[in-house]
């Protein structure tokens, strides 16, 4: 029994040694387990932080674009001008039969906001009196090359030209002969305004002319038509500005890009009553050059005729007429007769009044000789004071 006591100790000991065994390993493992779990923690708050900062960047950079757009919009006084005229551009195309519009690049849409349809044209050959002899070697030079183009593919000396240019007084009927010019060869016609290229960002102007030409290019056969052409391509000079310059090189170099392609049948067709303002490069590019000018006495016998036609007149000689008007311009001798015409209409409403309510036995009488006859001198003195009047023609362009 004396055993018992040391037995007793020995066991004590033994299950204080586990006991401690236990309690080491049970902190032990305690300690990695918690070092996992902040170490899972720590990982998490990183990739979250992580995460927040890429939303919270992109987000600054997607409110920081939008702000910047809206403010740039906001500042650009012509952006309601612009998506009306693209909205008109779109429904001029799909009126001409323009396939895959949705292509078009919105410079090419500005321009397209330009274009005319020439089927819709009223003006025709056969409305234009008095310049026959013009009207000949412009279907020779221009509406041949367009409607049998077969003929002019086997020569190089053959091909037609790029540029025409029809210079000469006011009112003479340059803008009448180009868009009779595109309705006769069957072309779309842009009728281009210098206000379409001009935009206040820098760069801007030049895609804009460039779109001139590849939009010419997709609806070929175009002809680009530039009235007054003397204040856009006028002479260039070291006080130009500087956007304006290049703008002017751009549009001359496309413009040259035409000639390396004869194939493509583009024609750029300009008007102008000063042709010395014209830049000399510009003249160089079109070789094709038609003088409209003052109408000559069967010219204007020829006008009259073709003007009154259809209104209701007495006798008249044209041949006297045509006498009275020497010196006036096609355009002239229409606000001739126009005048003459409400003269007549003056005089109906004067004597009306005069007349009691209800008598309707005073009618339009017919245009008199007389009544033409004090409208062309009132023109001619209108025109003296101005000294606007013209009777011999320009030297030739060099």
């Amino acid at each position: 029994m004396s055993t018992f006591p040391g037995i007793r100790t020995f066991v004590k000991n033994v299950r204080d040694i586990a006991s401690n065994i236990v309690s080491e390993v049970s902190n032990s493992n305690t300690d990695l387990v918690m070092s996992d779990y902040h170490n899972e923690v720590t990982r998490n708050q990183v990739i979250a932080k992580i995460v927040s900062t890429v939303i919270g960047v992109a987000a600054s950079f997607t409110l920081t674009y939008f702000g910047i757009k809206w403010l740039t919009d906001a500042m650009d006084p012509t952006k309601k001008e612009k998506k009306v005229a693209q909205a008109e551009a779109q429904k001029m195309l799909t009126k001409l039969g323009v396939q895959n519009v949705g292509k078009l690049t919105d410079y090419e849409l500005c321009v397209a906001a330009n274009l005319l349809d020439p089927s819709s044209m009223e003006i025709a050959w056969e409305n234009i009196g008095g310049l026959q002899s013009t009207i000949e070697e412009i279907q020779e030079t221009v509406i041949l090359p367009f409607k049998r183009a077969d003929l002019f593919r086997n020569s190089s000396l053959l091909q037609p030209p790029k540029g025409i240019l029809l210079y000469g007084p006011p009112g003479c009927g340059k803008t009448m002969i180009a868009k009779a010019t595109a309705k006769a060869a069957g072309a779309r016609f842009i009728n281009l305004q210098v206000s379409t290229l001009v935009d206040k960002w820098y760069g801007e102007s030049q895609k804009r002319a460039e779109a001139v030409f590849s939009l010419a290019v997709k609806l070929q056969p175009t002809i680009i038509f530039i009235d007054e052409i003397d204040s856009f391509l006028r002479s260039r000079s070291s006080t130009d500005h500087e956007a304006t310059a290049m703008m002017k090189t751009q549009f001359m170099s496309l413009w040259d890009g035409l000639t390396t392609d004869p194939s493509l049948r583009v024609m750029v067709m300009g008007a102008t009553n000063r042709p010395q303002d014209v830049d000399a490069a510009i003249l160089r590019r079109m070789p094709s050059q038609f003088y409209v000018g003052i109408p000559d006495k069967e010219q204007r016998q020829a006008i009259l005729r073709l003007i009154l036609e259809e209104e209701e007149t007495e006798e008249l000689n044209y041949g006297h007429l045509s006498e009275l008007s020497e010196g006036l311009s096609g355009s002239d001798l229409r606000e001739a007769c126009r005048a003459a015409a409400v003269s007549v209409v003056h005089e109906y409403v004067q004597l009306s009044a005069r007349e009691s309510e209800g008598d309707a036995s005073s009618v339009l009488r017919q245009i008199s000789m007389a009544d033409l006859q004090t409208a062309i001198h009132k023109v001619k003195m209108t025109k003296s004071l101005t000294g606007r009047i013209l009777l011999s023609p320009p030297p030739p362009l060099d």
